[in-house]
């Protein structure tokens, strides 16, 4: 009897001790979330997303002149220190706006709801189009910088009370569970304060509009108000409690220790924990942000519109914007062609980053084509090279050849890949070479010579999507492959190196 007891008792301290191993909680600090954050596999497997910008932006005129993706900032006239080309591109905007529209006081950005009726906006359309070409998960803007939530929310101007009243956020997480994508949200909040600083003077007290431009807040001190970053964690968590993102996106400041209460680092912190306590202590959700100075063990850092300059050691992402200014205007155009894109995507991929590209809807809710054709464009990329792209790791090196790419957010690059680019991936013993330019002549890589950086011996090479024999030598000054008689459609083609 004694000894079944002191079984029992044994078992149950065994079981407490496993309950509270799998119970890690995360403290709300940096050093805690460094210690613990980590990036869970379906992220660093699935490689390429969708970011979706949409909203009031999106339903205004499609003629209108370049607004750098903030009408709602610039529409109402100049800045303090406003200078160059912002001050004349706000300066430009808002004459047109008064010429168009009428004075800011006759017609303001609140005017603008009524027209964002999402009419053809079909969710599941959407997600099953964009996983056609490829994605593996969504990311729709939740709140912008214009302070209005695309989501079902207790501030009073959301997309449920206005514009098209209906739960848009919850089709799209809906559309994703069913077709087996992960679902992110972004939020730019915290910039909204400052967004409508211009607008102020506009504004009557007691009034709905006093919410919208953030009235009751400091345009320049806000950050250290704690009423403001309060209503910040308070809407953040909103979203993360209704909706149950696997990613989370904030493309903004946040509260910080100094003048913030640390409530930034809380929020992050209890989104992970909260997502450890229903997964039994495994981390299967994604912080991102784009703060470059700090550890980036903590969270996953976005690299928007930038580039890596070597492998990276944590997964990281690079967000890129096929539209050419985040939300729809028809003037807008790509800085990089479809090449360079799918060029840049494989450079990211390499480097242990995930690909997230932003697509501006229309205000019906519709995929302009001159988008559409980049996504197709990837997808014919995709299909035939999916292989070496999902599932995969970054080499010993990223690759090899004359483009420098920059290492920091902004600048991403624009110019044009030769067949001398190479860039390399890894997965199940197998080593994937990415050619980032349509070669004429043999393929000649230095980096794969005898006695260099690959210590083992090719088996065979095969290009990828295609079944035809692949001519191969390697000496002690390079690999060299000879060129396929027929090439994939593809700007960037891949080979599969199995070695011995």
């Amino acid at each position: 009897m004694k000894k079944n007891i002191f079984k029992l008792i044994l078992c149950y301290l065994l079981l407490q001790v496993t309950i509270g191993c799998s119970q890690k909680k995360i403290e709300p600090t940096w050093e805690s979330m460094a210690e613990h954050y980590d990036v869970p596999e379906w992220f660093q497997d699935g490689k390429f997303g969708v970011w979706f910008h949409w909203g009031i932006p999106s339903s205004i005129d499609e003629n209108r002149p370049n607004d750098g993706s903030h009408y709602g900032k610039r529409m109402y006239g100049p800045r303090e220190k406003e200078t160059g080309g912002q001050l004349e591109m706000t300066t430009t905007l808002s004459d047109w706006h008064v010429k168009t529209y009428g004075d800011q006081a006759d017609f303001g950005y609140e005017d603008f709801v009524p027209n964002f009726k999402a009419e053809k906006f079909d969710a599941e359309a959407l997600v099953t189009y964009v996983k056609s070409c490829g994605a593996k998960f969504i990311m729709p803007v939740a709140t912008h910088h214009d302070n209005f939530d695309m989501y079902d929310s207790f501030h009073p101007w959301n997309v449920v009370k206005m514009g098209p009243k209906r739960d848009v956020m919850q089709e799209w997480k809906d559309a994703a569970r069913k077709y087996g994508l992960k679902f992110g949200v972004s939020t730019h909040l915290y910039w909204s304060p400052a967004f409508f600083s211009t607008a102020r003077k506009y504004q009557k007290e007691g009034t709905l509009e006093w919410k919208l431009f953030n009235m009751d807040y400091d345009p320049k001190g806000y950050a250290a108000q704690d009423s403001w970053n309060e209503h910040w964690y308070k809407r953040c968590w909103e979203v993360i409690e209704k909706y149950d993102p696997d990613m989370f996106n904030n493309d903004s400041p946040f509260p910080n220790e100094t003048k913030g209460k640390s409530l930034g680092v809380k929020l992050f912190s209890d989104y992970i924990n909260r997502d450890l306590k229903e997964n039994n202590g495994k981390q299967t959700t994604v912080l991102s942000f784009k703060s470059g100075r700090m550890d980036k063990r903590a969270f996953t850092y976005n690299l928007e519109r930038g580039s890596a300059g070597d492998i990276k050691p944590e997964p990281w992402m690079w967000a890129t914007d096929l539209s050419g200014g985040w939300f729809y205007r028809k003037g807008a155009k790509n800085r990089m062609s479809i090449p360079v894109m799918i060029g840049n995507a494989i450079d990211a991929i390499s480097k242990n980053g995930v690909v997230m590209m932003n697509i501006a809807l229309k205000g019906d809710g519709t995929i302009p084509d001159n988008q559409a054709a980049y996504l197709n464009a990837f997808r014919e990329f995709i299909e035939i090279n999916k292989e070496g792209i999902y599932g995969t790791r970054p080499w010993k090196i990223f690759g090899e050849g004359p483009i420098v790419m920059k290492d920091g957010r902004q600048g991403e690059n624009s110019k044009d890949f030769s067949p001398q680019d190479i860039r390399f991936t890894t997965k199940d013993g197998d080593l994937y070479l990415f050619v980032l330019a349509k070669p004429t002549q043999d393929i000649t890589v230095e980096t794969l010579k005898k006695g260099g950086v690959l210590d083992k011996d090719i088996k065979e090479i095969s290009l990828l999507g295609s079944k035809e024999k692949i001519k191969w030598s390697r000496d002690d000054s390079q690999l060299t492959i000879a060129l396929p008689n027929k090439l994939p459609k593809p700007s960037s083609i891949g080979f599969k190196l199995t070695l011995k």
